[in-house]
């Protein structure tokens, strides 16, 4: 064997907590996207905390790039694994496509035949109104309407990937430091994301959202090469809990005061600096790291619970979470609608169907599965976790 084949890391077992989550994180997305729904109001981890399944989505896809990224660069080089993720880029961003396509024919069929309007409250009127400026500013996704927006910010995190890879190749995890200061510059004003107008741009700053990705992808090298994502020590294992709790019981506290359930502050325009999703404010980032660092530190890799039915069907979701999260759209906005046409019903009609939708993704989930190639390479734990037998 050449010494260059003993320096590739050996094709990781997949981490069983990774599939669970991103098949939960699926699932609460599917819900929260149902409109004026008491399941995506009560029933998902978002009413309860300042982050949202948006934060651990990018930043759980990030992690497991970063190493596929980390084992294709180390057995064929930075060319060929930044060539390879050019190729999943790509498919991403037809992908993307596709679905704005299928989702405008959606509408249009809706809004002609069911709820007009549809298309303007979905935020597709700028097509509508001036077709030859609108198409190529969605073609280079500045133009991304209602819930076309999350897809194009992967697009733009996976593209910087390879700039991040060749940078940290140099200079280690300080390649982390035009990161953060690009998402500080996000925070202060001074970089904002491209847009049209005030109501016409991007959803997402990728200015922002990429020191998740990027962040991601560094823990993911680390979790591939070392076994575990961050240095295990009990001296500060614990300040880390303590600060994690602290920042989750912070985060219900104020959302409780929100919802009047708790004597308190109540939500003003001025909070936006607590929950604004576009910008991506460090409140957010701080309560998604500690639901991270929680469920890293102390969920194990793999359990008995892991597989019984419910977790193995979220499971087989977050092993597909692209194609289930572009059903889920679909399906919620079916949901919604049937809920919009039939307001007296809308009480039984929210829980009966979303728990149809979920149903529907769990089934598709399986049906992916039966196609799936028997090994895949994916990250290993996101944090210490203790799992010395796994690593050996």
């Amino acid at each position: 064997m050449s010494e260059a084949a003993t320096l590739v890391p050996p094709r990781p077992p997949r981490d069983q907590r990774l599939d669970v989550a991103r098949g939960w994180l699926q699932a609460s997305i599917f819900a929260s996207h149902i409109a004026n729904s008491w399941v995506g109001a009560w029933l998902i981890h978002r009413p309860y905390g300042l982050s949202d399944s948006s934060e651990m989505f990018v930043f759980l896809s990030g992690f497991m790039l970063g190493s596929v990224f980390t084992r294709k660069q180390a057995r064929d080089g930075w060319r060929a694994a930044a060539i390879d993720l050019l190729r999943r880029t790509r498919r991403l961003y037809r992908i993307h496509l596709t679905v704005c396509a299928c989702f405008l024919l959606m509408l249009t069929a809706s809004s002609w035949l069911l709820v007009p309007g549809d298309l303007r409250r979905l935020g597709w009127g700028y097509l509508l109104d001036s077709p030859t400026h609108a198409l190529p500013h969605l073609l280079v996704m500045i133009y991304e309407p209602n819930w076309m927006d999350i897809l194009p910010v992967f697009i733009w995190c996976m593209l910087a990937l390879p700039l991040y890879a060749a940078l940290e190749r140099r200079i280690g995890l300080w390649a982390l430091i035009p990161s953060l200061l690009a998402y500080l510059a996000t925070q202060t004003g001074w970089i904002t994301s491209p847009s049209l107008t005030d109501d016409i741009g991007m959803g997402f700053d990728p200015f922002a959202w990429q020191l998740l990705f990027l962040g991601g992808a560094a823990l993911g090298k680390r979790a591939l090469l070392n076994g575990q994502a961050l240095p295990f020590h009990a001296s500060w294992r614990l300040a880390a809990t303590a600060a994690a709790i602290l920042v989750l019981l912070m985060s219900l506290y104020i959302k409780l005061c929100w919802f009047g359930v708790l004597p308190g502050p109540a939500p003003m325009p001025e909070a936006s600096w607590i929950t604004d999703k576009q910008e991506l404010v460090w409140p957010r980032v701080l309560h998604a790291g500690a639901i991270a660092w929680l469920v890293a530190a102390y969920v194990p890799r793999d359990r008995a619970w892991m597989h019984l039915r419910p977790a193995s069907w979220l499971a087989a979701m977050g092993r597909h979470s692209l194609e289930v999260f572009c059903l889920g759209l679909f399906l919620s906005y079916i949901v919604s609608t049937t809920m919009r046409l039939n307001p007296a019903w809308a009480g039984l009609i929210d829980p009966v169907m979303a728990a149809l939708g979920l149903i529907a993704l769990v089934l598709f989930a399986q049906r992916l599965e039966r196609g799936r190639p028997p090994t895949r390479l994916v990250g290993r734990a996101w944090a210490g976790t203790g799992d010395r037998k796994a690593r050996g």
